[in-house]
């Protein structure tokens, strides 16, 4: 053999995809779980996971649990099988593991949290879930009423209910199980991302922004402002510090166009009311002196 069919064949193994341990499985025996933790995607990270598949093949197992004979269930790796599929894989290479659905799902949340693969949003979400299919209630929202019984009762210096104490035990053994936050800074710091605005949440969702970050700009009234200045946040790296300058400058701005447009209003009042052409409006002192009685006066009336 040559040189270069040497170079060739060095070339053709170092493209060989490394098989990982475990056992390999047809893609179409994998189906996706109605519950996950990861509800978004990045696509740039996405399509370069792709590329990364494409060339070096999966590198890691997907995790997954027997549903029949022949179809598994994926707990983990759902970001390597989309791109897997995405790389037009037939076969990925898989950890079989035999646990229920809840234990499933607490192992693709504890997975995932150990990667920092989910954003603010989904981390939260997936924690909820998790501790109410633990306490095996209803609702998420009963998860929140019993964090927040327990919140009360502490302040107040009240003792719990049996039930309370139970079920706070649950929670708090969860919480030190994932290996992230506690139960306080999650009902404080955490829960109340949920309650942002609609396009504060797309944004958490896709992982551009860090929640610290959206929680401040979430407080701008205006849609527009927010849109904007989370637009620049995102394309200049702004820190928290600078954003709450440029918001700041913002509220400021706000308030001058509202004076503006008050003082312009109680000047067209004044004219409706008096109906005397008078300079006084011109001479700020007096001007200053009638917008207070005009407005106290609106007061009156209204």
């Amino acid at each position: 053999m040559d040189q270069s069919q040497k170079r060739d064949s060095s070339k053709k193994m170092d493209k060989q995809p490394i098989a990982p341990i475990g056992q390999w499985l047809d893609i179409e025996q994998i189906q996706l779980p109605q519950r996950q933790p990861r509800r978004s995607f990045n696509q740039e990270k996405l399509d370069e996971l792709t590329a990364s598949i494409e060339e070096y093949g999966i590198l890691e197992p997907l995790i997954v649990r027997p549903l029949n004979d022949h179809l598994y269930e994926l707990v983990a790796g759902e970001r390597r099988y989309r791109a897997a599929k995405n790389a037009q894989k037939t076969q990925i290479p898989v950890i079989v593991k035999d646990i229920d659905e809840q234990q499933a799902f607490e192992l693709a949340l504890l997975e995932n949290m150990q990667r920092d693969d989910l954003n603010a949003i989904d981390e939260t979400e997936g924690m909820l879930e998790l501790i109410r299919q633990t306490l095996e209630i209803s609702s998420n929202q009963e998860v929140i009423q019993v964090l927040n019984k327990a919140a009360n009762a502490q302040r107040r210096n009240q003792p719990l209910t049996d039930n309370v104490k139970r079920q706070i035990e649950m929670i708090d053994d969860l919480f030190v199980k994932i290996g992230r936050l506690n139960r306080e800074s999650f009902r404080t710091n955490r829960l109340p991302l949920l309650n942002l605005p609609d396009d504060v949440l797309q944004v958490l969702r896709q992982g551009e922004l860090d929640y610290t970050k959206a929680k401040a700009i979430a407080k701008l009234d205006n849609e527009i402002d927010r849109r904007n200045l989370m637009e620049l946040a995102i394309t200049e790296q702004l820190t928290l510090r600078q954003i709450k300058e440029k918001m700041q400058e913002i509220l400021e701005e706000t308030q001058t166009v509202t004076r503006v447009n008050t003082s312009r209003d109680l000047y067209s009042e004044f004219k409706a009311m008096t109906k005397i052409k008078s300079d006084a409006w011109k001479d700020e002192s007096k001007k200053a002196q009638l917008e207070t009685l005009l407005m106290q006066l609106r007061d009156i009336l209204e």
